[in-house]
């Protein structure tokens, strides 16, 4: 059984994000993440309404000091969602272990969003769980402004 007395605000912490946002074509990356920090990563990528002909993938890099250069970590990338395929308004989880960081020889990570052909609305938020060092809230991102619970 788990620990059902705290709050999930309290287990995980905001660690990246791409902004929600009308996205043109280009790519775009998320929050470097520290692998040291956390037991496992979830990326949520959420997408809206997809421009005719637009194209999203989404992959994890790993990186060994956090710098140049980034690679693709296999097994962790999406299937190309498509406004022709009908994949306006859905959502895709990705997630990562340490030891899947670790073993792929990355300390650190981070999700790269590509849009092609035309704009698509769309985010990326990242949820740290298992945190090293509590509390967590102390790992998360500047820019969450408040935590409700």
């Amino acid at each position: 059984m788990g620990d059902f007395t705290r709050e999930l605000n309290e287990i995980l912490a905001l660690v990246s994000v791409i902004d929600p946002d009308e996205i043109g074509t280009g790519t775009s990356s998320g929050d470097t993440v520290d692998m040291r920090m956390f037991r496992r990563v979830l990326f949520q990528l959420a997408v809206g309404d997809l421009a005719s002909g637009a194209t999203l993938d989404f992959k994890l890099q790993g990186s060994v000091d956090g710098n140049d250069p980034w690679v693709d970590i296999a097994g962790k990338a999406i299937t190309q969602l498509t406004e022709a395929g009908s994949d306006d308004d859905k959502q895709v989880f990705v997630e990562i272990t340490a030891e899947e960081a670790n073993a792929a020889g990355y300390r650190y990570i981070r999700g790269l969003l590509t849009v092609g052909t035309a704009a698509g609305s769309v985010c990326m938020l990242a949820l740290g769980d298992v945190a090293r060092y509590e509390p967590v809230h102390e790992f998360s991102l500047a820019s969450l402004d408040e935590i409700v619970a």
